[in-house]
């Protein structure tokens, strides 16, 4: 059984403005990964609350409906020097030789399981989408395997004690998860993204802006504070 584990944090009460952020994002996009400890500090040290809605961008359909011309990977093997560069820009650990060792077939199991667990609440969506990133990047786990989406899922009920396993099971056969991915494909269809991740950042009824690609936290705070002054 995969351990994980998750700091415990009281949500702060933040005086400043608030902001609300679509995340388009993929469990196999290393970038993400690596993004995910300046989100965190993003969380702590903008002044006002941060909304978020996590969209899943469908990074790896099959590996025969997949070309990255800009990093130049249309097969497994290539995928792994790509990740090491992530790794060493970024200063994060990432698992590359399970391009090697288990390469996952797709990133759509994975979409989908995180939107299976979105179904049950927002919360179990994002601690989903942590874990299951954490399995693939730190544990070398091939996440496109059902009983590895089902382990990270126990995980996430142990945290979460609202989240049902019975129903989160349903859900990945009886189409709701599937139908809440495709609503999440034609929305980065309709946006034209095709990076991640990329997040677009709104307040009110501004027209908002889009941020894509890796940002070490001191420029997302930067642009945040030009866009959104207090």
């Amino acid at each position: 059984m995969i351990s994980y584990s998750q700091e415990s944090t009281s949500p702060e009460l933040k005086s400043g403005p608030a902001i609300d952020i679509v995340y388009y994002t993929d469990p196999l996009c290393c970038w993400s990964w690596g993004m995910e400890p300046q989100l965190i500090r993003l969380e702590k040290e903008w002044p006002g609350a941060i909304n978020w809605r996590y969209c899943m961008g469908g990074l790896l359909p099959a590996w025969n409906h997949y070309v990255d011309n800009h990093n130049s990977v249309q097969r497994p093997a290539q995928m792994g020097p790509m990740w090491m560069h992530a790794s060493e820009v970024m200063e994060v650990p990432i698992a590359h030789r399970i391009w090697v060792d288990d390469p996952p077939a797709s990133s759509y199991p994975a979409c989908i399981a995180v939107k299976c667990a979105e179904l049950q609440s927002a919360e179990a969506g994002q601690l989903y989408l942590h874990f299951v990133r954490k399995a693939v990047m730190m544990y070398g786990l091939n996440i496109a395997r059902q009983e590895i989406l089902l382990q990270v899922a126990q995980c996430v009920a142990g945290i979460n004690k609202e989240f049902s396993l019975m129903q989160f099971q349903e859900d990945m056969t009886n189409d709701r998860g599937m139908e809440a991915f495709r609503t999440d494909l034609q929305e980065v269809k309709y946006r034209g993204i095709n990076r991640f991740p990329t997040m677009l950042i709104k307040q009110d009824t501004s027209t908002g802006i889009l941020i894509t690609g890796f940002r070490p936290v001191e420029e997302l705070l930067r642009i945040f504070k030009e866009k959104f002054p207090q």
